[in-house]
């Protein structure tokens, strides 16, 4: 009997844990969280399960010497990854939001598994490269799983800092005490409080306006002073921010918090932007976080001054198909309509490879409902306003009937070294930032499918031929087309404007022929040209979305003529004529 009862408690503890050791598969699960360990098998199963299609790339090591992993996707078949257009995909910069990193796995486990079976899929994976790096912050993603912490902790890089200036480091973490393996809030009786219970629902602290008399002052997160400055929990990990890291309009701790001693300071940082560099066909960005419902597009700070109109179409386009595809996200420029950033990751996408760039905020705590009512959003509330402490009741209404508890430690004395007797309790880890494990699914398909929308639309370029003249005696006039019939154009303004890497070159060779003059053509009708003066040959251009270009050549000679068209960041184009 009381050996039944043994294994009942070990099955029970297996299935109400979510943090517990399962088994990593493929095709792989999205019911559950992956550890940062478990991760890093569902990279290698992947890779195992689909050779051909599949690249397991090692990035680089982690401040604390993790490896930080890719999963490039691309099938041979239809030529090489750096030959097309490249689609890169991260999450989890911040190491507490660890379901970004499930969007990315399945991402990548959507495509193999639907690769020859949905048209759609085959498409984009024949057309496209994906790079997929599911957790770019390994050591906070590892820290989260493993450690104690908050909804909101363990997002820094582990670069330690002197929070406190006393000379030692990340050495006063919040802790533990009652070995829940969360970090919750404390709470003290006191007549002079500047909290009272909310009378529907004791577990909320509503604070008291001027005037009133309080019972309750709450003590902040759980911990002791540990190393014995009169203070607790003020210099726990880091902090460096790693999306206010990278080499692009950085600017110093005085200005943005967290930013670094300087710009790619991080280990992994600095890794991802030599990887990124590699791969100069990368031509849309995805950077998933997780909280908000948002999709964030550039610029970062209002001194950058306005995106221009062209790339602020193809944003559109993007963005605003993103956000059918996930209703209830909402398309933002991030300065303009969140806060400005230095120093961000997509800002650096952008502005230094010259890629459409997007943070994809995840989840919306809105969506924890308990009522027929339709929820309002977070932006309408404010900290202490009467609909926040309605929010909070609903929230916890929804942790008590869907959730069954998992979200929130209910109130518990603790006899804490300093303030004496208290209490524990509040959210947990894995709540508030995080959805419920039962909400997930729908979450990663649907931001997958934004990501997968966007790969529709990378340049798909054509040539024709649509005009062969003979002017004269062994002299022809040549027309060329080459035509985009997707969204986003060959080349990004701000790679054009900047020179961020060569243009599109248009080329024409032939043994027995002699190119006399070439250009662009702007009127087919009227043939008015814009010559090059050198090397007509060889024409520099960029294909607009959904658009076309027309070149006019002048060539000399008889036999086989060679065009060829080639991109950093579409398909290359060869094609053979005879002028006779």
């Amino acid at each position: 009997m009381k050996k039944q009862l043994y294994i009942s408690i070990i099955l029970m503890v297996i299935f109400i844990n979510p943090l517990s050791a399962q088994k990593v598969e493929v095709p792989l699960r999205f019911d559950r969280y992956y550890s940062y360990e478990d991760v890093v098998k569902a990279i290698t199963l992947l890779n195992q399960a689909y050779p051909k299609l599949t690249k397991k790339v090692l990035v680089g090591k982690s401040d604390e010497g993790r490896d930080i992993w890719a999963l490039e996707i691309n099938n041979p078949a239809t030529g090489k990854a750096l030959d097309k257009s490249g689609v890169y995909v991260d999450a989890n910069i911040h190491g507490n939001e660890i379901q970004a990193g499930e969007v990315a796995l399945y991402l990548a486990d959507y495509l193999l598994k639907n690769y020859g079976k949905l048209e759609q899929i085959t498409q984009v994976v024949n057309r496209n490269a994906f790079y997929i790096i599911p957790v770019v912050n390994v050591d906070g993603r590892y820290h989260f799983f493993t450690d104690a912490n908050t909804m909101h902790s363990s997002r820094s890089l582990r670069i330690p800092k002197d929070d406190d200036r006393d000379g030692l480091f990340d050495e006063d973490f919040p802790d533990d005490l009652d070995g829940d393996g969360n970090i919750c809030q404390m709470r003290k009786h006191d007549p002079n409080g500047k909290y009272r219970l909310d009378p529907l629902d004791p577990r909320i602290m509503i604070r008291v306006k001027n005037g009133e008399k309080g019972e309750w002052t709450l003590l902040g997160s759980e911990g002791i002073d540990n190393d014995g400055d009169g203070r607790i929990n003020e210099d726990a990990e880091g902090y460096v921010d790693p999306n206010r890291n990278w080499g692009f309009y950085w600017q110093p701790n005085y200005v943005q918090r967290g930013a670094g001693d300087f710009p790619m300071s991080g280990k992994g940082i600095k890794a991802i932007a030599e990887y990124l560099y590699a791969r100069p066909n990368i031509i849309v960005v995805y950077a998933f976080h997780n909280y908000g419902g948002m999709f964030l597009r550039g610029p970062g700070a209002k001194e950058l001054g306005p995106m221009n109109p062209q790339d602020v179409a193809v944003h559109d386009l993007l963005g605003k198909n993103a956000e059918k595809i996930v209703p209830g996200y909402r398309y933002l420029i991030s300065w303009k309509d969140l806060y400005s950033t230095y120093g961000d990751f997509t800002q650096f996408t952008y502005s230094t490879l010259g890629a459409y760039s997007y943070v994809g905020e995840l989840f919306r705590t809105e969506q924890e409902t308990y009522s027929k009512k339709q929820p309002k959003g977070e932006d309408e509330q404010t900290w202490n306003s009467p609909m926040r402490t309605e929010r909070e009741r609903e929230r916890l209404k929804f942790n008590d009937n869907l959730a069954h508890g998992s979200l929130y430690k209910e109130w518990k004395p603790y006899h804490h070294p300093v303030y004496g007797d208290i209490e524990i309790g509040g959210w947990v880890k894995m709540s508030t930032r995080i959805p419920h494990t039962f909400m997930l699914p729908e979450l990663v398909h649907r931001n997958a499918s934004a990501v997968i929308f966007s790969a529709s639309q990378t340049p798909d370029i054509s040539m024709e031929v649509f005009e062969t003249k003979k002017m004269g005696n062994n002299l022809y006039r040549v027309n060329v087309r080459l035509k985009n019939k997707n969204g986003i154009p060959s080349m990004s303004y701000i790679a054009q404007q900047k020179k961020i890497h060569p243009k599109d070159i248009l080329k024409i060779s032939g043994k027995g022929i002699k190119v006399i003059a070439g250009g662009k053509l702007n009127d087919k009708y009227t043939e008015k040209a814009n010559y090059k003066e050198y090397r007509p040959e060889i024409q520099f251009l960029s294909v607009p979305a959904f658009g076309f270009v027309e070149y006019t050549f002048l060539i000399s000679g008889k036999g086989n003529v060679n065009l060829s068209y080639h991109s950093q960041a579409a398909k290359d184009i060869a094609q053979t004529i005879k002028l006779n």
